[in-house]
């Protein structure tokens, strides 16, 4: 494969072609960014916030044409992508905002009487970042802020979909004045990024994608011992204790499975019911599942836009039609509309055991896995048993107990307690097991990627 053609996922018209970059190209490419990177670790954090907040403004100016750009190339509601737009500002503007506070130096003490110590936190370099389609600019922006802050260069692959997303990120970079050199952008196959990773002038590897994908590229990057940060998929439990509101459980779980079209890592997809509120949460849960307005995504009245691509597609049929054959029930949609485009409905699976993909896997799409729990204690070790562990939620009255359950029980990088959300640049953003390991967003990203030098004063 030398060429890439972008393909809207709603029409199935072609977008557009791009060649892919020979080895040379792709090296020249990682070795300017290096080159920028020697310049731009001089600045002060101050200088480089300047940067980061010129980038902020240039994206809001231009978010019309991101947010049309987005859905053109991966389905997303267009409601949705002027939301990822927002987001996006806003991280470059908190990293600006607290970055040169987080990372200036702090003084230490050393030896039994108190001399004095410095941790100082340089950047490393070039930092390779490995991003999907599902957020075409919120993935790589959650990354290139946090390491501009930090004094690194980037480079980043992006999900071949969405190729023209992660091109213009870059042109708009350049506009608000970052150095042409320290954000790249390679359009390039996977043998390639493996070379890339093991080049000695990378220094460190973010991905985020699925739990196959990261085991392949955490393995190529410890060949070469460079640091990986890995977000991987997940299987979100959302817990129905047997004290909670039905009708904010369920609007929350509405949302929380069909945001982005279903197509969001810590989307709320495995819902287990306590059997005390089971019949009263399926049934309200249901009505409004069947109530969804499917079609297209550029029409701000419609709740559900297509899957990202005909093999995505292909892919959450797959496993909806493998767990209804291994004897999952359907209790709503289920079956794709005769109709042009990767449209997939709001689908309720339930009678779901281990062995069937909506009960073991990630589905990414909108389909919902039902599970029936005894009581609250069946819940929390039914959601615990799941290899993942990135993002859940608790549903419950007594939000002190909640609270402890998410902190002491929960074994997950993220918990929502009656409400569901995707991120927040002042919280931590990761996960546990099968999830990955590393955070961004909160300040910890920016940590990630550098050096902590002890400096010994005598």
């Amino acid at each position: 494969m030398s060429k890439i053609t972008t393909v809207n996922p709603a029409t199935e018209e072609e977008i557009q072609t791009y060649d892919l970059m020979t080895e040379d190209e792709a090296t020249k490419r990682l070795e300017a960014c290096h080159e920028a990177f020697l310049e731009w670790r001089k600045l002060s954090h101050e200088a480089r916030a300047l940067y980061l907040t010129r980038i902020a403004e240039k994206l809001r100016q231009n978010a019309d044409e991101l947010a049309a750009l987005m859905t053109r190339e991966t389905g997303k509601l267009i409601k949705d992508g002027h939301t990822e737009v927002e987001i996006c500002a806003a991280i470059f503007e908190y990293t600006a905002k607290t970055g040169p506070k987080a990372l200036a130096d702090e003084e230490r003490t050393h030896g039994g009487d108190g001399k004095r110590g410095l941790v100082s936190y340089q950047p490393l370099g070039v930092i390779y970042s490995i991003q999907p389609w599902n957020f075409p600019l919120y993935q790589p922006v959650r990354v290139l802020a946090a390491n501009l802050m930090a004094g690194n260069g980037c480079i980043l692959k992006h999900a071949s979909i969405c190729t023209g997303s992660g091109l213009r990120l870059r042109e708009l970079c350049i506009e608000a004045g970052l150095p042409e050199g320290l954000f790249q952008v390679l359009v390039i196959d996977h043998d390639m990024s493996d070379k890339l990773i093991a080049h000695p002038k990378v220094r460190g590897v973010t991905m985020t994608g699925s739990d196959g994908a990261g085991r392949h590229i955490g393995a190529e990057a410890s060949k070469a011992l460079k640091k990986t940060v890995l977000e991987l998929g997940s299987n979100d439990a959302y817990l129905v204790l047997e004290d909670a509101d039905i009708e904010t459980a369920v609007k929350y779980s509405v949302t929380g499975r069909l945001y982005n079209n279903g197509e969001t890592c810590v989307s709320a997809k495995r819902f287990i019911v306590t059997d005390k509120v089971y019949d009263a949460f399926v049934e309200a849960y249901v009505a409004q599942m069947k109530s969804i307005a499917m079609g297209d995504p550029t029409d701000e009245n419609i709740q559900l836009g297509p899957l990202s691509s005909k093999e995505q597609f292909d892919t959450v049929k797959s496993q909806v039609d493998e767990s209804v054959a291994k004897g999952a029930k359907v209790l709503c949609g289920g079956e794709a509309p005769d109709r042009k485009g990767a449209f997939y409905p709001a689908t309720v699976l339930a009678d779901l055991k281990p062995g069937m993909p909506a009960y073991d896997d990630e589905i990414f799409g909108p389909v919902a896995s039902i599970v029936r729990a005894k009581d609250d204690d069946d819940a929390m070790r039914l959601a615990n048993e799941s290899r993942y562990g990135l993002g859940g939620g608790i549903f419950s009255k007594d939000e002190e107990r909640a609270i402890k359950l998410a902190r002491d029980h929960f074994d997950t990088g993220m918990v929502r307690i009656n409400s569901f959300g995707a991120a927040d640049p002042n919280m931590p953003f990761g996960g546990v097991k099968d999830s990955g390991y590393g955070r961004e967003h909160g300040g910890f990203g920016m940590k990630e990627f550098v050096n902590a030098k002890a400096i010994f004063l005598p």
